[in-house]
């Protein structure tokens, strides 16, 4: 879910199809390239909002699933969740969590703020699990439910394959906080089942599910081999995806790589055979020293800054996550049991300011300076991501996390309605 800032790090061939027909950029391509795309990302900007917290726990946004085993040292995330309770208690609860979280009531709000597309993460437990996992399964018939429920509200799905057997990062929100142990052994080719998984099982939904997700925020833990790895990961995706389905978009996460350079040319229109190929950017300001001592008018400057870099990817490109948030005040936030940067509580940090009325509780109870600062960064930020191709806020819904919770923040005014209205315009001055 974030880390964006901290790591920065640092003609495969043509169709006959190309031959004669030059294959089109996404500015320019005209309708007959959308193939079966039920979703124009040619010409059309993706709003949408991650469903997160669902599927996949993370004890910041309901943090009462957690409350109740917080004294545990053990328990750090899912992993370690349904490891301590034992399956049956575990499907029990979550189970709970699962029906209960997201109904056809929450796609139709979402829908009915102007929203075309939500972002769904699912682990690979659900979908392919491990022997030995403590995990427990049940997801995918609410999420085949889900898909219904986006049908009738008219949204479009992106399914996210938020965490990989070994994990992919080391986060909380992997399932498994530590180690990365992903790329060793078969986790791979686990990975990969998964994602098989995910495109048969919905291969014949594709006027809903119009883009699968390949593996969310995959950190670099391997040395300078770790780039050339994950694109050979990202390719065996993409022919897993197609061997299956031609007309499913294919998204890869940037690895927290400069999606500006990194990413270009890789699996694009101009160099390769690949079709329907999307980049996926996680912008946050908050997860680093130095940018959780940032002013209000430079978390809006830094944001501006990111328009004309979006702009020059050559594939479609959505932040796939982004925030109101300015501080990391939000509970639990960086870990259960653990503070904040912003007020100096997380170890090894020293305060910038005040987290009173930022670490838990609702948008209507947080200061005015806090909601016209959330309303600047909000409105800098939907006018530099539709510089390409859209966006997904993180994250729909919370317990408590008020500079997170997509629809307080609607329910409160902070998030513009309709969403191309500015209370504050020409901020980014593009």
């Amino acid at each position: 879910m974030y880390l964006s800032s901290l790591v920065q790090i640092a003609t495969v061939g043509i169709s006959l199809l190309a031959s004669v027909r030059a294959a089109p950029t996404p500015e320019t391509s005209s309708d007959p390239y959308l193939g079966g795309l039920t979703f124009d990302y040619f010409h059309s900007k993706v709003r949408g909002v991650n469903l997160g917290g669902w599927f996949v726990l993370e004890p910041w946004i309901t943090p009462s699933i957690f409350e109740h085993v917080a004294s545990n040292p053990a328990i750090k995330d899912e992993y370690t969740y349904t490891q301590a309770l034992g399956k049956e208690e575990a499907y029990q609860r979550l189970s709970q969590h699962w029906n209960t979280w997201v109904t056809q009531d929450d796609f139709n709000q979402i829908a009915r703020a102007g929203l075309n597309h939500v972002r769904i993460p699912i682990g690979y437990w659900a979908v392919a699990p491990r022997n030995g996992d403590p995990y427990v399964q049940g997801q995918l018939s609410i999420l085949d439910k889900a898909i219904g429920w986006a049908r009738a509200a008219g949204l479009k799905v992106l399914i996210d394959l938020h965490g990989a057997p070994g994990s992919q990062n080391g986060f909380d929100n992997s399932g498994r906080l530590g180690s990365i142990e992903w790329q060793q052994g078969n986790t791979v080719s686990e990975t990969l089942d998964a994602i098989r998984g995910l495109t048969n099982r919905y291969a014949s939904a594709t006027d809903v599910v119009t883009a699968i997700e390949l593996l969310n925020e995959p950190l670099p833990a391997a040395g300078a081999s770790f780039l050339d790895t994950t694109k050979s990961f990202y390719k065996s995706g993409y022919s897993t995806v197609r061997a299956i389905n031609s007309e499913t978009v294919v998204v890869i996460h940037d690895a927290f790589q400069a999606f500006g350079s990194a990413w270009q040319g890789f699996l694009s229109p101009q160099t390769s055979s690949a079709t329907h190929v999307m980049l996926d950017t996680h912008q946050y300001q908050i997860f680093d020293a130095g940018q959780i001592g940032l002013s209000p008018d430079q978390h809006v400057s830094a944001a501006c800054g990111l328009g004309p870099q979006l702009s020059g990817t050559d594939k479609w490109t959505v932040v796939g996550e982004w925030t109101g948030a300015q501080t990391d005040c939000a509970k639990w936030l960086n870990g259960l049991g653990k503070g904040a940067r912003y007020d100096g509580t997380l170890e090894g940090f020293s305060p910038v300011g005040n987290c009173a009325g930022k670490s838990s509780g609702t948008v209507a109870d947080l200061s005015a300076t806090d909601k016209s600062n959330l309303q600047h960064f909000i409105e800098a930020q939907l006018d530099a991501y539709e510089s390409r191709t859209g966006w997904f806020f993180w994250t729909w819904k919370t317990e408590s996390a008020p500079e997170w919770d997509m629809q307080d923040l609607l329910k409160n005014g902070i998030f513009p309605q309709p969403l191309n209205s500015r209370k504050y315009p020409g901020q980014c001055n593009y």
